[in-house]
């Protein structure tokens, strides 16, 4: 597996598939052909089902138009056998000849990849272990957590970049929370994570808490929404789970940072088995691969954070995933609000109940983490591709725009 910095990436939304990668691939056929006359780009699939509410258009135009004009050409019913985010890049001369082009995959959480064996995308593999039987039986045998096992294979930089990413979860809740107004886009949705804190504020403890935590995960996700700088966990359409159980605990129970950055290391390790072995790519295997690995993500997190065994933690991830399996994703208009948003600030919620369920057990359980992973790529395959952000099917379905 990689490291943890290629999930948690800090970069502006909405999409870290259909933003993030497609930005960050224009940006590397711009460092190739510099000096085009002009450029055309074809998206396909899932790319061009729900790129324009996504605003893949925007973040390739705006990457290659300073240099040359550029052509999008959206193919939504062509998908790519490699991966359901394909798209071709290419430059030619002022004589209108050919000089390159590049088909390049967007795969999730703004990672790209090429359908080759020696991709010059890939960076290198830094942990040798890749289930999380496998690393929960190390943990068992050195009496060592899965954050000293991150420690172990990652570079010494890990905790700054760690403590970058927190600081800027942390940004977009203070961010979301203070912004009122409408997002973008033709839904005219309502900001309303700051409503949700203001009443939340009003109620008794038990009833504050969740109302909080659904406040946090709305200010991330409409910032999110609305092009703000957020960080991928795993994805941008899932970036609000994550923070909003962290920064809850951490008010509510004083945890210090480094704790948290011990949590944000425990999390990233699942998500990346996840990555790894399935996908995180809501166009290949629907929303379960986003919001349900999220939840899986912060279900761990919450767990290590309350002194979790590594067994307890590895049962709170795999509830946190097990009941997002087979979730669709379909957004409403191609937009990341209608259900993304939502779903954030419910998926919160439940990766804290998943923490409580497995603080009640020994960690002892029949299905595994690993299981789980493997039926929710198996699930991901058999969906329909209109479950899987085309926008053709489920809520997105027939919307009648207000």
């Amino acid at each position: 597996m990689k490291s943890i910095k290629e999930l948690y990436r800090i970069g502006t939304g909405p999409s870290s598939s259909h933003t993030m990668g497609p930005r960050k691939a224009a940006e590397t056929f711009l460092t190739r052909y510099p000096d085009a006359a002009s450029f055309k780009v074809t998206l396909y699939g899932s790319l061009a089902a729900t790129g324009q509410g996504h605003m893949t258009d925007v973040a390739i135009i705006d990457t290659l138009q300073p240099t040359a004009p550029v052509e999008i050409v959206w193919q939504p019913k062509v998908f790519l056998p490699f991966h359901p985010n394909a798209m071709t890049f290419a430059a030619f001369n002022a004589n209108h000849k050919l000089l390159g082009n590049w088909t390049v995959y967007s795969i999730g959480g703004g990672a790209l990849a090429e359908n080759n064996e020696t991709s010059t995308i890939e960076s290198p593999e830094v942990y040798d272990m890749h289930l999380m039987t496998e690393i929960l039986g190390w943990c068992e045998q050195t009496g060592r957590s899965y954050w000293e096992y991150v420690k172990q294979c990652e570079e010494e930089d890990i905790w700054d970049y760690l403590a970058e990413v927190w600081s800027t979860m942390k940004e977009a809740i203070h961010r979301g929370l203070e912004a009122e107004g409408v997002l973008p886009g033709p839904l005219n949705l309502r900001r309303k994570a700051s409503t949700y804190y203001i009443r939340a504020t009003g109620f008794k403890q038990s009833l504050r808490s969740r109302g909080l935590v659904f406040a946090y995960a709305l200010a991330v996700s409409e910032e999110n929404a609305s092009g703000g700088k957020i960080v991928t966990a795993p994805t941008c359409g899932s970036c609000g789970v994550m923070p909003a159980v962290l920064y809850h605990l951490q008010q509510s129970r004083e945890f210090s940072d480094m704790r948290i950055l011990r949590a944000l290391a425990t999390a990233g390790l699942v998500g990346n088995i996840v990555k790894h072995n399935a996908s995180i790519s809501g166009a290949e295997v629907g929303c379960q691969g986003e919001v349900g690995v999220a939840c899986a993500m912060a279900s761990a997190a919450a767990n290590q954070l309350f002194g979790g065994s590594p067994a307890q933690i590895e049962y709170a991830a795999e509830m946190g995933l097990e009941h997002h399996l087979g979730m669709t994703c379909d957004p409403v208009c191609g937009l990341v609000q209608i259900p993304c948003i939502e779903r954030n600030a419910y998926a919160a919620a439940r990766a804290l109940d998943a923490n409580l369920y497995s603080a009640f057990t020994d960690g002892m359980h029949r299905v595994s983490f690993d299981k789980v992973v493997q039926v929710m790529k198996q699930t991901g395959h058999d969906l329909p591709s209109l479950y899987k952000e085309t926008s053709e099917g489920g809520l997105a379905k027939d919307y009648q725009q207000m």
